[in-house]
């Protein structure tokens, strides 16, 4: 009964990786590889934006949370739209100033050429970090479905996704990102209704029995300057703030995304992308959130013990309850999540490291060399991430829940990055070494953070934002030298 399930995974893979290569054709310089030469309309990159935002550590964690919590994470979600209005405010304007290829150029304007390498290179580190915890997550998928071992799913996925990234460029990733999540999105809410289904009452048996156990407690207002306040991952002030912080540094200085907003036609276009993929990214943490506590239900009711890792949970009941065919979807569903995801990593972290990397360090000969040698070395560069990622991903097969890791490895380093955008944006008296200070100072403070205190994850790129900035702003006081002397 499952060869109809395999056959329909099988043939999502294989054509999906042919429909990104098709896009090679239109390749033609570092601006259509990079940016898709500006031609893709707002919606398009909105969608992009919800795919790169919902990966497979949103589709197999988020239901993970709400199986032994309840909707708190809806918290951190209210933080992303506040921040996306930031962004359009305070950075869009700066980005669409010239032609940009990545977020670190606009510190090279601002500050100068070091900065622009240490945000450009603490930008690579984390993206590979964090996308190598998606990588793995990928394999949870890949090894229940085709019960392959770990190491062999993480190489099938890379290697596909790769080949029509390596192919089509930032092109490719936007429209397969189109794609990718009218699947996921179609086998979210198909997977949804059949648990329901599974369940004697269906939806009305749901609410009887989880309400009463706090299920769908989604706010928690507790509000004390204790260990025990800043400890606690999900509350409204953490998600609030720190989902706000988060998302600014995530959206508004990590090329993964950066790079989506400058793909579009004008900064109006790039603002309504923005905002709109907010309404998305609401409903789907929402759907999954749900989804997770009806199989808190169902596993309840027929006193089924849940499976180990947590992050199996959602994956193995549809590969185990759902009909023929339609398991097959939302498994392919899943896979779409991923691929897109990685796919946009590979281009981002190979136009990071060809535009602020590579073309710095060959100086004046870098206007000599040709649009077909930058293309070449563009498509050389993302080869290189792929297998990066690939031995990352392997490694975070021991770091735990990969919705947590992934986000907690992520924020380490944004407060730092967000913390010498801001001032970029907001001051004029900070020079370049005064921002160098004050990123260091940011990523000292919350590496304690993170390693010597309790402190929840959603606090991290508030408080590395806090101390970035307001060490460079003393940094700037006490060298006593006017902007124009620094610039």
């Amino acid at each position: 009964m499952r060869v109809i399930d395999l056959a329909i995974v099988v043939v999502y893979l294989i054509g999906i990786t042919l429909f990104g290569a098709r896009f090679r054709r239109s390749q033609k310089d570092l601006k259509t590889y990079f940016l898709g030469g500006r031609t893709a309309p707002w919606w398009a990159i909105a969608l992009s934006i919800v795919s790169a935002e919902t990966s497979t550590l949103t589709i197999i964690g988020t239901p993970a949370l709400a199986f032994g919590g309840n909707l708190g994470f809806l918290q951190l979600v209210l933080g992303y739209l506040v921040a996306r209005v930031v962004i359009v405010l305070l950075f869009l304007p700066h980005y669409f100033r010239g032609e940009m290829y990545t977020a670190y150029e606009l510190m090279r304007r601002r500050f100068g050429e070091r900065l622009r390498r240490a945000t450009a290179v603490t930008f690579l580190i984390t993206r590979a970090l964090a996308e190598g915890v998606r990588v793995f997550a990928i394999s949870i998928v890949i090894s229940i479905v085709l019960g392959t071992g770990e190491v062999a799913s993480i190489a099938l996925i890379t290697a596909l996704t790769l080949f029509y990234t390596f192919e089509g460029g930032m092109t490719a990733v936007i429209w397969t990102d189109v794609v990718q999540m009218v699947i996921y999105v179609t086998g979210a809410v198909v997977s949804f209704f059949v648990i329901l289904n599974h369940i004697p009452g269906g939806w009305e048996h749901v609410v009887a029995s989880a309400a009463p156990l706090g299920k769908f407690q989604v706010f928690d207002f507790q509000f004390a300057l204790s260990s025990e306040f800043f400890s606690t991952t999900y509350t409204f002030w953490a998600g609030l703030l720190g989902g706000c912080f988060l998302t600014t540094a995530s959206h508004g200085t990590d090329q993964l995304m950066v790079q989506r907003l400058l793909a579009a036609r004008s900064q109006g276009q790039s603002a309504v992308s923005l905002l709109s993929s907010w309404i998305v990214i609401f409903c789907q943490f929402l759907l999954f959130l749900l989804i997770g506590v009806s199989l808190y239900v169902f596993y309840t009711d027929a006193n089924l013990p849940p499976p180990h890792p947590p992050d199996r949970l959602y994956p193995q009941f549809i590969w185990t309850y759902l009909p023929v065919g339609v398991a097959g979807l939302v498994i392919a569903a899943i896979l779409a999540a991923a691929m897109a995801n990685i796919a946009a990593a590979l281009n981002s972290l190979a136009a990071t490291t060809v535009v602020d990397l590579y073309k710095p360090l060959l100086g004046p000969a870098a206007e000599t060399k040709s649009d077909r040698f930058y293309l070449r070395l563009a498509r050389g560069v993302t080869i290189f991430w792929g297998l990066v990622l690939l031995g990352i991903g392997i490694l975070a097969r021991q770091w735990g829940s990969v919705l947590e890791a992934g986000l907690a490895i992520a924020s380490i380093p944004f407060g730092a990055l967000l913390g010498v955008f801001l001032l970029g944006v907001l001051t004029r008296r900070v020079g370049e070494r005064d921002a160098l200070v004050g990123m260091f100072a940011g990523l000292a403070a919350i590496t304690f953070v993170r390693f010597g205190t309790s402190i929840a994850w959603t606090w991290y790129v508030l408080i590395g934002t806090s101390v970035t900035f307001c060490a460079a702003w003393v940094a700037a006081l006490l060298s006593g030298r006017k902007v124009e002397e620094i610039r």
